[in-house]
């Protein structure tokens, strides 16, 4: 029996939408003109976009990120090209899913006679190796022990890990990476996991960022503390939201005060989300909730409410 034959439509789904990317990433062809819509955004007319030949004869494909945010007018459009898509033309549609869950129903309709559905995802047990693959292909001689106490140190979250991986290469560059240079550079790391939490706020993952307060709290960091380090994350994305879009990361890494280039990447994806408004009124809540912490308010409340607020786009 032949195998079936690829399909120009995708459907990427999982819990986390770094991987998500990650694999759109792999699967579009080098060359193609990618174009990357946030389906909360959608304006109308993307997909006729894409259907349109080139000027210059490019080939197109469109990545369509965060499908359950999509309105009624683009699941329509969406609806009316999916009748007859253009074979030459990738459309690669991410959805993200709340812990184990799956497809909705209405997608899995919609798609499962036009496209490829995918599950992305890397299960716990599958990250040492996952982490170790990375860097190989990054040229980062790092062992499994290594990837072993990274998971150990800063938790579950891909992106994190992946953040991990370029910092530890920029730190021991041809040197080979094993569990002590781990934790020795992320020292005080493991019981703050921190990081882990204002990556998973400042992404808008409302759920991955809820499960990195409840581990952090149940390490026993205070909220005082907690508070402190997403006041900081707060003002290092308000200094790479002032730099100029045109720098390179290197450049803009120097020009906002941060120590390496894969902070200000991450840190500029993390602050295009955001406004520079948005970032100022979250800013205040943690001073409110700073207040409202030394005045004898229940921690527990007041941080769920300050990050589920920043996750949700709804801190002001």
């Amino acid at each position: 029996m032949s195998p079936k034959p690829k399909r120009a439509v995708h459907l990427l789904w999982g819990e986390d939408a770094f991987l998500l990317r990650e694999a759109a990433s792999a699967l579009l062809e080098d060359g193609l003109q990618i174009t990357e819509v946030e389906a909360g955004e959608w304006r109308g007319g993307e997909l006729a976009d894409l259907a349109t030949p080139s000027l210059f004869g490019d080939r197109r494909a469109l990545v369509v990120t965060d499908c359950r945010s999509l309105p009624d007018e683009g699941m329509q459009e969406l609806t009316r090209y999916l009748a007859a898509p253009d074979p030459e033309t990738p459309l690669v549609l991410l959805l993200t899913v709340a812990e184990r869950g799956r497809v909705p129903a209405a997608w899995q309709k919609l798609l499962q006679d036009v496209a490829d559905i995918e599950e992305v995802a890397v299960a716990r047990r599958e990250l040492p190796g996952w982490i170790v693959r990375r860097a190989r292909a990054k040229g980062i001689d790092l062992d499994g022990p290594a990837a072993a106490a990274l998971v150990e140190v800063l938790g579950e979250d891909p992106a994190t890990l992946a953040s991990a991986v370029e910092q530890l290469g920029g730190a021991f560059p041809g040197q080979r990476i094993g569990a002590d240079a781990v934790r020795s550079q992320f020292r005080g790391l493991g019981e703050q996991k921190t990081w882990n939490l204002c990556d998973n706020a400042f992404s808008r993952d409302l759920a991955a960022a809820m499960r990195s307060l409840r581990s952090v709290r149940e390490g026993g960091d205070a909220g005082l503390q907690i508070l402190a380090v997403v006041a900081a994350r707060i003002r290092d994305l308000l200094k790479v939201k002032a730099v100029p879009e045109q720098l390179s990361d290197a450049d803009a890494a120097r020009a906002a005060g941060l120590r390496f280039d894969w902070q200000a990447r991450a840190f500029r994806r993390q602050a295009a989300r955001f406004t520079e408004a948005e970032l100022v009124e979250a800013h205040a809540r943690v001073v409110e909730a700073d207040r409202a912490l030394k005045s004898g308010a229940d921690e527990d409340v007041i941080l769920s409410l300050l990050v589920a607020g920043i996750a949700r786009g709804d801190a002001a």
